[in-house]
């Protein structure tokens, strides 16, 4: 969801080469799997890759507490009955978010699954062997 980066371009893609799902922390939610479905069977995806970036406010907090804590203390809003996905051990997140997808009974076998994170500060792109 972060502004600072253009997924086509960080990769070497054109417009059309990728289907991109974006959300707070990169994290690999109910939501985007339900998606990777879709995509999946529908629009022939046949690729996956997860890619969190560096500097994310979703990795650098303690907890969603945190979160739910600062929106409140600021905004007056209670959003506790969210779940934002935060996560301080990033490419732990990212482990287990890849695993969520290599192991969901919907995907196809087959599916390539690969990880990696994008650095906000350099632009790189490196691969997570995970």
């Amino acid at each position: 969801m972060d502004s600072r980066i253009d997924p086509l371009a960080a990769l070497g893609l054109s417009l059309g080469d990728a289907k991109i799902l974006r959300n707070a922390g990169g994290r690999v939610t109910d939501n985007v799997l339900a998606n990777l479905v879709v995509g999946a069977y529908l629009l022939d995806i046949t690729r996956v890759l997860v890619m969190p970036h560096t500097r994310c406010k979703m990795a650098s907090v303690s907890g969603d507490a945190e979160v739910h804590d600062l929106i409140e203390r600021e905004h007056g809003v209670d959003t506790r009955s969210l779940d934002f996905g935060t996560d301080s051990d990033q490419l732990g997140a990212l482990r287990r978010d890849l695993e969520r997808i290599r192991h969901h009974p919907l995907l196809p076998e087959g599916l390539e699954v690969a990880g990696a994170v994008y650095d906000v500060a350099t632009g790189r792109v490196s691969p997570a062997d995970l």
